[in-house]
């Protein structure tokens, strides 16, 4: 497996990146994608691809360095999806791992990410990976 950052502007974010993505956020067009990356970015937002053996990009993360009060200094992942033909199969595991590490690179306290609430599969993963649910996520719709 191959783990790599795609800069803005690198066209794989679109051929590669973003069909996997998609996966966990069917609402992105290239057109918003595009427009949230190239704002997001000056905001720290990056992402990360995992390829195959193949080539073939079989994971993504969006993920950005927060530093606030409550964790002082972590890496907080936007986005964290394995495409569904190469679920357990390794790559979400990877692909979390080299975030945790970027994290420890970064000098940050914590490594946090937020899960909806229906994504049973997706928390089982993430407390097998021995994380812990710390926190109640509050939002409301403004539109």
């Amino acid at each position: 497996m191959k783990i790599i950052d795609l800069a803005p502007g690198d066209e794989r974010l679109i051929t590669d990146l973003l069909p996997v993505l998609r996966e966990l956020r069917p609402h992105l067009t290239e057109d918003v994608f595009r427009d949230v990356y190239a704002e997001g970015h000056g905001q720290g937002l990056r992402f990360t691809a995992a390829y195959d053996d193949d080539g073939v990009c079989r994971g993504a993360a969006g993920w950005r360095l927060v530093v606030n009060t409550s964790t002082l200094r972590s890496v907080y992942v936007d986005d964290l999806v394995t495409a569904d033909a190469a679920r357990s199969t390794g790559v979400g595991r990877e692909l979390l791992g080299h975030l945790e590490q970027r994290a420890r690179d970064l000098g940050c306290h914590w490594f946090t990410l937020d899960s909806a609430t229906h994504r049973t599969d997706a928390h089982r993963f993430y407390l097998r990976e021995r994380m812990s649910i710390t926190a109640f996520h509050f939002m409301k719709d403004l539109t």
